[in-house]
């Protein structure tokens, strides 16, 4: 089952010729989420082949750089016909925000707007995982990171064994995988411990809006595949990073140590770095050694921790 993050823009406050304002695309068997939707999210939607079919976007806070690009959006999904509603999550003024980008232009949409403001700590499940709203720390904002959150696996059936023990191959095997004892013509009842191993670990990855290292991020990412975490500015900057409510890429390269995951991807990269960003990546390193800048178009396919992925 593919898990893919796509950056669709990754510079702070403002484009750059080589870099849009934040919006990350999630896909996940074949459905779309975006996290946060700048100025010309839907350019480079078409630009890095993202479906306009999805149904949800998370807000990280209403700074302009986060949700500028909505508004377009929505034109254009309803120039497309869309009639499925569209759901915006957010934090405190969501509300308030998105109404007034819906009313934009001269015709009303042709779906329905559905937008949910949401509180640090809150879970929204997904069938077989979730999204959870994790407590963000930006200077003058109400803000939100997001985790997506995958539920443990089932086992590994094994069915060289099920054969030898002489187990038809078909529903039975479906009911064993699934935790259910079954009972054999002949009488023996085999238990689910007999074929099936361990459960095993679905896949999380966060994603911070605009924030300062906090021990809700390292909370949230525990051990997490992915750690997409902002850091605008570099070392010389960790005195602006701290009156602005942001953070260094030293400092996010910390909160991935602390948090122990397994991948870190560096965004929202201030104008200064965004031609060239290998500062930043070096003073990561020094902290954190599985690290990488992120970039437009970038893909990274998150493997199940049992698994090999790759960036592309």
């Amino acid at each position: 089952m593919p898990l893919i993050v796509r950056f669709l823009g990754t510079s702070a406050s403002r484009p750059t010729v080589e870099r849009g304002v934040s919006s990350i695309a999630v896909e996940r068997e074949g459905e779309t989420l975006l996290v946060d939707c700048g100025e010309g999210t839907q350019r480079q939607m078409m630009r890095y082949g993202v479906s306009f079919a999805l149904n949800d976007v998370f807000f990280s806070h209403f700074h302009a750089d986060h949700f500028l690009g909505i508004a377009g959006l929505m034109r254009t999904l309803a120039l497309q016909g869309r009639e499925e509603p569209l759901r915006c999550w957010g934090p405190r003024g969501a509300e308030r925000v998105l109404q007034r980008c819906e009313t934009l232009g001269a015709d009303r949409l042709t779906f329905p707007l559905e937008v949910t403001e949401v509180e640090p700590g809150t879970v929204l499940p997904r069938g077989d995982y979730e999204m959870r709203a994790v407590q963000a720390r930006h200077r003058g904002a109400a803000a939100l990171s997001w985790a997506l959150v995958e539920h443990d696996r089932l086992g590994r059936f094994d069915p060289e064994t099920a054969r030898a023990m002489g187990i038809p191959e078909g529903p039975l095997w479906g009911r064993i995988h699934k935790g259910q004892s079954i009972t054999l013509d002949d009488g023996r009842v085999i238990e689910p411990s007999m074929l099936v191993g361990p459960t095993r670990p679905g896949r999380r990855v966060v994603i911070t809006g605009d924030t300062r290292p906090c021990d809700e991020t390292v909370e949230a990412a525990h051990r997490a595949d992915l750690l997409v975490h902002e850091s605008t500015f570099g070392d010389e900057e960790a005195t602006r990073a701290v009156e602005t409510g942001h953070s260094t890429a030293r400092e996010a390269a910390g909160v991935a140590r602390d948090a122990e995951v397994r991948r870190l991807v560096l965004t929202h990269l201030s104008a200064r770095y965004t031609r060239d960003p290998s500062d930043l990546e070096r003073e990561a390193r020094t902290v954190f050694p599985v690290v990488q800048v992120a970039r437009d178009g970038m893909e990274i396919d998150v493997p199940f921790p049992d698994a090999v992925g790759a960036a592309t």
